[in-house]
């Protein structure tokens, strides 16, 4: 599928963005945010829903707005109340790349200098679990924004995409790598070396999305499953969390030590005995994050 890159691209050069070297780069000290919306969402108001806002840019990732999300992850990282985190756009774009007018003047020397996407990893500290409710365009940056989260879930009209070698770039914030371990080499190869654009069914065929929702029902769901998540103990599920990932990034022997070390571990909780004995006892567990 070729890439219309003047109707995805070309629209983010005009709006007028404050000067940085790089996403990421700039500290942020307010909650009050510009470029994402924040509340918390579910029943018990367990599930903190961040939308990224840049209308007009197709939701680009300038440095101000990967600033703003990486705060408001920290943030509700320690707000004890909050046991999901949901990451969505609009129905048009989750978000279409990183910021090209913030890139373009930029030299191999000043991406040295003043580390360019460094900060972008910070996502991936995040504790709680991350879902990324992905409708319209996740292309470049916005993809690796997605697969930085932990589960992806994807509005039935979504188009994935890694379009930066028609940049005459690659792929900077893990695009080539969590392709290759999420989908296998060949068709990583394939996304990175062509530019082409993929729909939700393929990206979930592929093996890159868990599932596939009608998009005006897709921030529904995906709340629905950070409730799910939220009712388990927090800190099982960050030890759980934490094992899957060590099952991405090393060998099957170093994550079945890993796992077999955190499962023994979990015997030292409350919420592990918790757990076993309300099991036992036909009861719902009632964890405290102990």
């Amino acid at each position: 599928m070729a890439l219309n890159m003047t109707r995805l691209f070309g629209n983010l050069t005009r709006s007028k963005l404050p000067s940085s070297i790089g996403i990421f780069s700039r500290p942020l000290s307010t909650a009050n945010y510009q470029y994402i919306l924040t509340e918390k969402k579910g029943a018990k108001q367990n599930v903190a829903l961040i939308t990224l806002n840049r209308p007009k840019a197709l939701n680009a990732l300038c440095d101000a707005l990967a600033s703003e999300l990486n705060n408001a992850l920290e943030t509700y990282d320690k707000d004890e109340s909050v046991g999901a985190i949901v990451i969505t756009g609009s129905e048009k774009a989750f978000a279409a790349g990183a910021d090209i007018k913030e890139m373009l003047k930029q030299t191999y020397s000043s991406n040295i200098k003043y580390s360019l996407l460094e900060h972008w990893t910070n996502i991936t500290k995040i504790k709680k679990p991350i879902i990324a409710a992905v409708n319209g365009y996740a292309l470049g940056g916005g993809c690796e924004l997605a697969m930085m989260c932990d589960i992806i879930y994807a509005g039935d009209k979504a188009k994935f995409g890694q379009p930066e070698i028609a940049l005459g770039t690659i792929p900077g914030a893990g695009g080539s790598q969590r392709i290759a371990r999420s989908c296998g080499k060949s068709k990583a190869m394939e996304m990175v070396l062509s530019g082409n654009q993929y729909t939700a069914q393929e990206a979930e065929k592929m093996g890159l999305i868990s599932k596939v929702f009608p998009s005006d029902k897709l921030v529904e769901e995906a709340i629905k499953l950070g409730e799910k998540i939220a009712s388990h103990s927090p800190l099982i599920v960050q030890l759980c969390k934490e094992a899957v990932n060590v099952a991405f990034e090393t060998s099957l022997q170093e994550g079945l030590r890993f796992e077999k070390k955190t499962f023994y571990a979990t015997f030292a909780t409350e919420d592990r005995k918790e757990g076993m004995t309300a099991f036992v006892e036909k009861r719902a567990p009632n964890f405290k994050n102990n």
